[in-house]
């Protein structure tokens, strides 16, 4: 299978589930979690056999009110987060939430939209819209996609989300971007890996938590592209 026919498929099937489900799976918001989860199966399974790509998720899965610092390399990586997290709530760009079906059962499932053009009140933005939400709030420090071997910085407002919340922050790595690709290229075989780290110390300085977020994040980011699969 090639790679347009791929995105074909996925995105005819979302546009099914996403017209055929809605009447019934927007009353609730668990309804419509389980339902795009089920969407999210049907990718990865279309992956394994047209590609011979394997989903896997390393380390503990948090399960109560956390901040997920992530690395994000592809669309692969967003799918196999809000399958593995039981109540994840996305940070994504504003122009997401304007295609249809998907804009629709993103905002109900709680993901804030951002403007990344805006570099002033972006971190007071997050900030008002996740003080009281339940959940693991999904943010991506860089900002944007950063395809494996390049390099981005890591942008302050994921210290003041932390300062302001209190809640606990996991460092994910990933290697998704080697297997889908900038573009939407699919590239396979492999073991496409989502690896969860431990929660970060509650006592470091704003300084030293960026630094250390970044060595964590870009150390096990790393490693999975090095290993063999």
């Amino acid at each position: 299978m090639s790679s347009a026919l791929f995105a074909l498929v996925i995105y005819a099937v979302m546009g099914v589930m996403g017209v055929l489900a809605a009447p019934i799976v927007l009353w609730r918001e668990d309804w419509t979690r389980a339902w795009q989860k089920t969407w999210c199966r049907v990718v990865f399974a279309l992956l394994r056999r047209a590609f011979g790509i394997r989903v896997t998720v390393e380390g503990s899965i948090p399960q109560g009110d956390v901040l997920i610092a992530a690395k994000h390399q592809s669309m692969l990586d967003v799918l196999i987060l809000y399958d593995a997290l039981p109540y994840a709530r996305f940070v994504m760009k504003r122009e997401l939430m304007w295609m249809p079906i998907f804009g629709l059962y993103a905002k109900r499932t709680g993901a804030v939209p951002i403007d990344r053009r805006v570099r002033h009140g972006a971190a007071e933005e997050l900030v008002a819209a996740f003080s009281e939400a339940k959940g693991q709030i999904v943010v991506y420090p860089q900002g944007t996609r950063v395809p494996p071997g390049e390099a981005a910085p890591y942008r302050r407002g994921i210290a003041r989300l932390v300062e302001a919340t209190a809640r606990p922050v996991v460092p994910v790595a990933t290697n998704s971007g080697q297997f889908w690709k900038k573009g939407g290229k699919i590239v396979g075989p492999g073991r496409a890996v989502v690896r969860f780290g431990s929660p970060m110390p509650a006592e470091l300085s704003r300084a030293e938590f960026m630094a250390e977020l970044e060595r964590e994040i870009e150390h096990e980011s790393q490693d999975l592209l090095s290993e063999r699969f």
